[in-house]
């Protein structure tokens, strides 16, 4: 079979942004490493060879393991055996695969057996394995979490625990619960510090948690007795070996089935805290659960890959009244729309990736050494645009996933609906991305301050001032035009200065923006590569549209009309 990495020309185009350069040299410190460890680059060129090779072998192994063994996994899916998850044969199979190829703490430092690679590459790494098994990804993706300890952790903890998971333990973020869902604060897992032990303890229940029996987990936990809100909540490590967790169920799912999704019972189960008391949600879990929503990003773009590759694919071989379908405009209007749609959202998860990159790169080299003024005012710049950006690509790349699987579907027509075709999993698989690690309203709250303090509007402006060739003129024109209908949009709504109101258009200022970045993202694409013309005049056309309707639902709105919504 093909490999899912070399056959796809977009994630090496994306893999070689001019911004890897800067990305690299902060990632690698000026490749200090090299005189340490033998497998680590000389310079940019031999790194950026080693990202190249890496992800060739994920492609080879997607290609050729984990997408054959797709369709076993999500008909046998885990067990519950004494207790703990046993995963799906070929679920197993994967894993081994993986970690056998080197391919777990693939962003952690070499000091802890990691790659070192920055997010770019690894999120690239995560849409591949997602376009051969959204479940997966849930599994593997997990180690996520090393990040978090790596960045928060003692250095006792991260010397204990990173290279664990770099050798292939797998990890598990312990955060919801019967009562907490997407209300973290609700939080009730109690943990008590035993003064005599000098050991902290859980006793509790965990809900709706991915990979809950994995070897090492993050635990959101009360530590502070009386509290009812997040300054009461502390971040913990649970180890697997202590074996005081026991997996009460498997939940029961209409897709990424090989994944298991576990009910847990913490009973005097000891733990270690992570970094200070009071701080687990206000802090730590905000910074895990942003790398956790680039990761369902990634997610989403492969499943959407999977999708309109199974749609082109049918369309191309399915006759009807003595023709391939794909040659009724009815059909390859709904292509041309998915692949543009596809291609704007790609060019936004690694437009956010970079963002992140190039913050977390300066966050750890500050604690290595002070960084100059014009570094730290840097380092600020992209947190902030990875602030907004993450929920805005969480959001839109996870609906767009879900419409291009739909989409998916309906081509395959009556097959589709058969267990006979990957789509009718890939549909299934496609339906959690805009509801876990904060559903898309959630992620709504969270980016419309991209919107009200002109982060989106800032970053459009340095978009738009970009020199581009001459021919990509006219595209640039129709996004000042979509920007300045954009501004007034916004201005009408923060004039009116009800949060109500601003809450009820929210989604529609935040999809307008949206698409005005994403517009310019291709732009900018098709001037460093023109086979990316085509997605960019069909995505602009659609999100022209869209966002004129969007507008014009603001601009004809009052603050009186919300009661005509409204359900008592």
């Amino acid at each position: 079979m093909a490999n899912f990495y070399t056959d796809n020309p977009d994630l090496k185009f994306h893999l070689t942004h001019p911004l890897m350069k800067k990305i690299v040299a902060l990632k690698e410190r000026n490749f200090a490493d090299k005189d340490k460890f033998d497998y680590a680059p000389l310079d940019f060129e031999d790194a950026m060879d080693s990202y190249d090779k890496v992800l060739e072998i994920v492609g080879d192994i997607c290609a050729n393991i984990i997408s054959p063994n797709a369709e076993s996994v999500d008909a046998e899916g885990p067990v519950l055996t004494d207790n703990h998850v046993e995963y799906a044969r070929g679920t197993q199979e994967n894993l081994d695969a993986l970690v056998k190829a080197g391919l777990m703490g693939i962003t952690l430092p070499r000091q802890y057996e990691g790659l070192n690679f920055p997010i770019v590459p690894y999120t690239m790494a995560a849409d591949i394995v997602s376009r051969a098994d959204a479940g997966f990804v849930n599994i593997w993706g997990l180690q996520d979490c090393a990040e978090t300890i790596h960045e928060f952790a003692s250095d006792e903890q991260k010397d204990k625990y990173l290279p664990r998971i770099s050798n292939g333990q797998t990890a598990a973020m312990d955060l919801t619960e019967p009562d907490a869902g997407s209300d973290l604060q609700a939080v009730q897992l109690k943990a008590t510090y035993n003064e005599k032990e000098d050991q902290w303890y859980l006793n509790g229940v965990k809900r709706f948690i991915t990979n809950g029996d994995g070897d090492i987990s993050l635990v959101l936990a009360r530590s502070e007795p009386g509290t009812s809100d997040g300054r009461g909540l502390s971040m913990f490590i649970y180890d697997k070996s202590s074996k005081a967790v026991k997996v009460r169920r498997i939940e029961h799912k209409l897709g990424i089935i090989g994944s298991p999704t576990c009910e847990l019972v913490f009973k005097n189960a000891p733990v270690e805290l992570v970094g200070e008391r009071k701080l687990g949600l206000i802090k730590y879990v905000m910074a895990l659960m942003n790398g956790a929503r680039l990761g369902i990003a990634a997610q989403s773009i492969g499943i959407a890959e999977a999708a309109y590759r199974e749609a082109r694919e049918y369309a191309k071989e399915r006759q009807q009244f003595g023709s391939a379908i794909i040659k009724f405009p009815a059909v390859y209007e709904m292509l041309s729309k998915m692949k543009a749609r596809l291609d704007a959202n790609r060019s936004l998860l690694y437009e956010t990736s970079r963002f992140v990159d190039i913050y977390k790169a300066y966050t750890h080299n500050s604690k290595e050494g002070t960084l100059e003024k014009e570094e730290r005012d840097e380092m600020k710049y992209y947190q902030k645009l990875a602030d907004i950006y993450t929920p805005l690509v969480k959001g839109l790349a996870s609906e767009m996933c879900n419409q291009v699987a739909y989409d998916s579907l309906q081509i395959h027509g009556g097959s589709g609906f058969m267990k006979d075709y990957p789509i009718e999993r890939i549909y299934r698989d496609a339906r959690i991305t805009s509801i876990y690690e904060g559903t898309t309203q959630l992620q709504v709250v969270a980016a419309i301050r991209g919107v009200t303090t002109g982060g989106y509007l800032k970053q459009i402006r340095n978009y738009e001032v970009t020199e581009i060739k001459p021919e990509l003129h006219t595209y640039r024109r129709i996004l000042i035009g979509m920007t300045e209908e954009y501004e007034q949009a916004v201005n009408k709504v923060v004039q009116i200065n009800d949060s109500e109101y601003t809450d009820f258009h929210a989604r529609r200022m935040v999809e307008m923006a949206g698409n005005i970045i994403m517009g310019y993202l291709l732009v900018l694409d098709t001037d460093r590569d023109s086979k990316h013309w085509k997605s960019l005049e069909v995505f602009l056309k659609h999100a022209r549209t869209e966002n004129k309707s969007l507008s014009e639902f603001i601009q004809y709105s009052t603050v009186n009309d919300l009661g005509r919504f409204k359900h008592e």
